[in-house]
């Protein structure tokens, strides 16, 4: 039997802001993905700090991943058009 072990994090892991690429590492898609969501929305919340610079806290990233949670196929999603 396999155990998955979460380790605690402290609020700063959270709240702190990662670039792009550590932000689509963490969801397991690609940079363009983000960029893509950024501009036709449905992507996780961001931060803009300048025209050029973006940044996501985890805890953005994680509330997104939870809003698409369903326990099975049947379950309709709000966020899949159809």
């Amino acid at each position: 039997m396999t155990h998955t072990v979460i380790k605690e994090q402290s609020a700063e892991y959270y709240d702190g802001l990662i670039n792009e690429k550590q932000a689509a590492e963490f969801l397991g898609y690609s940079v363009r993905a983000l960029q893509n969501w950024r501009v036709r929305g449905g992507g996780p919340r961001f931060v803009r700090i300048s025209a050029r610079s973006i940044r996501y806290r985890r805890r953005d990233l994680l509330t997104w991943i939870e809003e698409r949670t369903v326990v099975s196929t049947s379950q309709p999603s709000p966020y899949l058009a159809g």
